[in-house]
C-alpha cells in the first residue's frame, strides 16, 4: 500500500471521526422537546413575578430570564458537548448574574448605586475573562499535544497571554470599583483615597 493511499485513509478516517464528534448527541425530537420544556418554565417563573411590584418584580423577571438563558446554553452543550458550548454556558452564567446584580443596584442611590454597578460590573468582567482564559488554554494545550517543541511553546505563550489579558481586564474594573468608592469622599481625603487606588492598581 502506498504512502498517499495510507495518506487519503488517515485523512478518511480523521474526517470521519472529526463528524461524528460534531454531531448533535439528542435527536431533534429529544432537543425539540426539551427546548420548549425551558421555555415553558420561563413562562411559569415569569408568571411567579405578577404579585410583586416595583424593582422587586423587574428583579424577579430578569432572574427568570437568566435562568431561561443559562438552561438553553446547558441544552446546547448537552447537545453538542465541546469548548465552544461550555464557554457558552459560563458566559450564559455570568450574564444572567450580572443583570440580576445590576437590577438590585436599583434599590440604591447615590453613590451607593453607583459602586453597587461597578462592583456588578467588576465581577461580570471577570467571571468572562476565566471563561475566555479556561476556553483559549484548552484549545493551545489540545493544539500541542503530540507535536513539536516549537508548537509546545507558541501554546505556552498563548495561554500567558490570555491569564495576562484576563489579569489586565479584572484589574481595570476592579480599580474602577475602588475610584467610584472615593467619590463618596471630599476635599483631601478624597485626593488620598484616588492616589491609594491607582498605587495600588498600578495606574499612576
Amino acid at each position: 500500500m502506498t504512502k498517499v493511499t495510507i495518506s487519503a485513509i488517515a485523512a478518511a478516517f480523521s474526517l470521519a471521526f472529526s463528524a461524528s464528534a460534531m454531531a448533535d448527541t439528542m435527536t431533534k425530537s429529544e432537543y425539540k422537546a426539551a427546548k420548549k420544556s425551558i421555555q415553558a418554565n420561563y413562562m411559569s417563573n415569569k408568571a411567579a413575578c405578577d404579585p410583586f411590584v416595583a424593582n422587586a418584580k423587574d428583579i424577579c423577571q430578569v432572574e427568570a430570564k437568566g435562568k431561561e438563558n443559562v438552561a438553553l446554553a446547558e441544552l446546547a452543550e448537552k447537545n453538542r458537548p465541546g469548548r465552544k458550548t461550555h464557554y457558552d454556558v459560563r458566559i450564559a452564567i455570568a450574564d444572567s448574574e450580572y443583570n440580576a446584580a445590576k437590577e438590585k443596584c436599583d434599590d440604591m442611590v447615590g453613590n451607593a448605586k453607583d459602586v453597587c454597578v461597578k462592583e456588578a460590573k467588576a465581577a461580570h468582567v471577570a467571571a468572562k475573562a476565566d471563561a475566555t482564559t479556561q476556553r483559549k488554554t484548552t484549545a493551545a494545550n489540545k493544539a500541542a499535544k503530540d507535536k513539536t517543541g516549537q508548537a509546545r511553546g507558541e501554546a505556552r505563550k498563548e495561554i500567558r497571554d490570555a491569564r495576562h489579558d484576563a489579569a489586565v481586564d479584572k484589574n481595570t474594573a476592579d480599580y474602577k470599583v475602588a475610584i467610584e468608592k472615593c467619590d463618596a469622599l471630599a476635599g483631601n481625603p478624597k485626593d488620598v483615597c484616588v492616589h491609594d487606588a491607582k498605587v495600588h492598581f498600578g495606574k499612576s
